[in-house]
């Protein structure tokens, strides 16, 4: 009997799971012989996984993008309804996009993660090496580095960001600060011309061949190439086919990549679970249950709109969309997964290609509910820990959290659809309540485990909202 796709996949993680447990505990408890032996392991698990399948994933993104909106558009009877498709789009992705920070809100102020014990021993090790800072400002500048009213000064806490920010360039995740430095030099003006602006105006020919493809910019030029062929009419007959055909082609890769796609999920799995182990969840388990505590009742909101207005139920929504929700769980990577999406929700869910291959495009650029719930629960999480210290003047008050929930919001609509974005967009949200982005770091720990339940919820997301918007449009498009 021929075991099916999603039963191999599940079979996989739970594999990788066990081999990674073991690669860890190996390298843990033996001398420096062994831990070379799991570092060459590794090094295997590292080609095998992240190297060769999700970089097969990668490379068929930017041409499925293209050839999916451009074959979605023309395919539709006139540009009026691709702007009824559009607004519903957008509607539904700012509004469960809302509800996801709001969820996350709730859970963080209701549970206060940071207050617990384990947290706060990191503020009483803070406080304790801030009283050091002090010393080292008082004896290098021969200044007070507190005010008459015992409050820092200006002079001191430029020089404790300047010493604390080079503390994190040096030490053993400086390439993922580089990257917060760069975010955090930036004024919320200069995202929206550099990470929005920008981007749409890009070479089309860049867009499609950047590492990673701007999303952005091949959506926009795909709309426009779609829209003037459908102006243009019959003489633009030969590049509807080819951008037709094209699409076909991708997703038949896409059909050869999923085969061997349980190996490759294996060996992800594995090397995350060796590279960081149970030891992570120590001082951060309350941080990591309140977000996924957040995510599952943000999943139970998708649900039940899913059924209300997708009329799908959840058993049927999960049947159709198991393997791309798995793949994004292992992947981290909602662009990785979007032709598994694209190709499950049309096949599995019957939904119109017409939406689709407009909605799920722009979806996985744009719609991040994981990362948009995750970034207001880090936020105030870190503050929770550390407000009131030196460096991080602030209180959470009710403007505090409005704000939060503004810029946890729009921030994600600029978070790349990769790995690890969700950390540099939250640069946006930090410098919005003036915390520190050298306090960050902190999370980077647990950073990998929570994002695959984010980036898992962001899938779900897209998915529900191409269910939602095809049975909207449903009477109309089968009309045509």
């Amino acid at each position: 009997m021929k075991i099916k796709l999603h039963n191999l996949i599940f079979v996989a993680m739970i594999v990788g799971v066990a081999v990674g447990l073991a690669l860890w505990w190996v390298d843990k408890r033996q001398g420096d012989e062994e831990s070379a032996t799991v570092a060459q392991i590794l090094w295997w698990l590292d080609l095998f996984g992240p190297t060769i399948f999700m970089g097969a994933l990668k490379m068929i993104i930017a041409p499925l993008i293209f050839a999916s909106i451009v074959s979605g558009v023309t395919s539709l009877p006139d540009m009026s309804e691709l702007g009824k498709i559009g607004w519903k789009t957008m509607a539904y992705y700012v509004t469960t996009t809302s509800v996801a920070v709001l969820i996350g809100l709730v859970f963080v102020l209701m549970i206060q993660p940071g207050t617990k014990s384990s947290a706060q021993s990191l503020r009483e090790t803070r406080q304790g090496e801030l009283a050091e800072r002090r010393k080292e400002f008082a004896a290098s500048t021969n200044r007070d580095p507190l005010n008459e009213s015992g409050k820092p000064t200006g002079e001191y806490l430029s020089w404790l960001a300047g010493r604390e920010g080079g503390k994190q360039a040096s030490g053993h995740e400086a390439a993922r600060f580089s990257k917060l430095e760069g975010a955090g030099s930036r004024t919320a003006g200069d995202i929206f011309k550099d990470d929005i602006i920008k981007p749409l105006l890009m070479n089309p020919f860049r867009s499609l061949s950047a590492d990673p493809p701007n999303s952005l910019g091949i959506i926009f030029f795909a709309l426009l190439t779609g829209v003037a062929c459908t102006v243009v009419g019959e003489a633009a007959a030969p590049v509807v086919r080819f951008f037709q055909g094209l699409n076909e082609v991708v997703m038949q890769v896409t059909h050869w990549l999923m085969a061997v796609s349980p190996f490759a999920i294996a060996c992800i799995m594995a090397g995350l679970v060796a590279e960081n182990g149970p030891d992570i969840f120590q001082t951060l388990g309350w941080y990591c249950g309140t977000v996924i505590g957040a995510i599952l009742v943000h999943i139970l909101a998708l649900l039940t709109i899913c059924r209300l207005l997708g009329g799908v139920g959840p058993i049927a929504l999960f049947r159709g969309i198991r393997e791309a929700y798995m793949i994004a769980f292992t992947t981290r990577s909602s662009a990785a997964t979007l032709p598994i999406t694209i190709e499950n929700v049309t096949e599995k869910l019957d939904v119109s290609p017409k939406v689709a291959n407009f909605s799920l495009p722009l979806g996985a650029t744009m719609n991040m509910d994981g990362t948009a719930l995750y970034e207001g629960v880090a936020i105030i999480f870190l503050i929770q820990i550390y407000g009131g210290l030196d460096d991080v003047s602030i209180a959470m008050t009710f403007a505090t959290t409005i704000l939060i929930f503004i810029t946890a919001v729009l921030a994600s609509v600029g978070a790349a659809a990769v790995p690890d974005a969700g950390l540099v967009t939250m640069v946006l949200v930090a410098s919005a309540v003036h915390l520190p982005i050298y306090y960050i770091p902190l999370i980077f720990a647990v950073d990998a485990f929570l994002d695959m339940f984010r980036t898992s919820t962001n899938v779900l997301g897209d998915s529900i909202g191409a269910i939602v918007v095809n049975r909207l449009e449903r009477g109309r498009l089968e009309a045509t």
